[in-house]
């Protein structure tokens, strides 16, 4: 595990390490390594102090980082505007696999947010509605830790082109883990198929990508899986991963 200490005094003082010293390196070294040797060097070296976000689209990387790593924290930011199957999803993974799973909530409820900002804040102004209810609280819940575990993959969005599988996230100053982000999308599938993943009944009926029920739609067969999220407003990313 990452020793951050330092010991104070003239003849034993030596400098601690830096969690940005660890990433370039770590980043070059694991490039082609397996989703799984990843994980294990990430729970090598952090320990308790890295966690796992997930937004209960599927538990791929739940059950990838809980072979390693029994009893990991699990973020799950409950925005309030979640569809049904999505808060399901969360429970049955409560439910199934050794993980400890921590509902993160936002500052104010819907009911608040529509009381203080005007209602639908999220159809007038999506940026802010995402930075309340997911960049915010996800923030909030990330201190304490050093690293934590993510499901981005590249191919998902053009923004996620250039991430590498462990990144320095300058933002929160922690370390990001990509465990899966050479995964294509038959991996993915594959992955699922060959473990017996749990995966949101959503995905089954044409919502490939699954975010907050309003800004989240179907998408046609063939059409790009991110196409239903905030269609027709030119985003697409929350802000978690920018």
């Amino acid at each position: 595990m990452l020793d951050t200490a330092r010991t104070d005094g003239p003849e034993t003082a030596r400098p601690s390490l830096s969690l940005e010293d660890i990433v370039d390196s770590a980043a070059s070294a694991l490039e082609d390594a397996s989703p799984l040797e990843i994980v294990r060097w990430a729970a090598a070296t952090f320990g308790d102090r890295i966690c796992l976000t997930s937004s209960m689209s599927d538990a791929a990387l739940i059950h990838l980082v809980s072979k390693v790593k029994p009893g990991v924290d699990v973020l799950f930011v409950d925005t309030g505007y979640h569809f049904a199957e999505t808060v399901g999803t969360r429970d049955a993974v409560e439910a199934v696999y050794p993980v400890n799973v921590i509902n993160v909530t936002p500052s104010r409820t819907v009911a608040e947010q529509d009381r203080d900002l005007g209602p639908r804040l999220h159809g007038r102004n999506p940026d802010l509605c995402c930075h309340l209810r997911k960049v915010e609280p996800l923030s909030r819940a990330l201190e304490g830790y050093m690293a934590w575990f993510t499901g981005v993959r590249r191919g998902e969005t053009r923004s996620r082109k250039e991430m590498r599988v462990v990144e320095w996230d300058r933002k929160r100053e922690m370390v990001k883990v990509n465990p899966i982000l050479h995964w294509s999308d038959e991996d993915m599938e594959n992955y699922i198929s060959d473990n017996g993943v749990l995966v949101n009944p959503l995905h089954y009926d044409d919502y490939p990508s699954i975010g907050c029920e309003p800004c989240t739609s179907r998408v046609e067969p063939g059409d790009d899986p991110r196409s239903g999220r905030w269609a027709g407003l030119g985003k697409v990313e929350c802000g978690i991963h920018l």
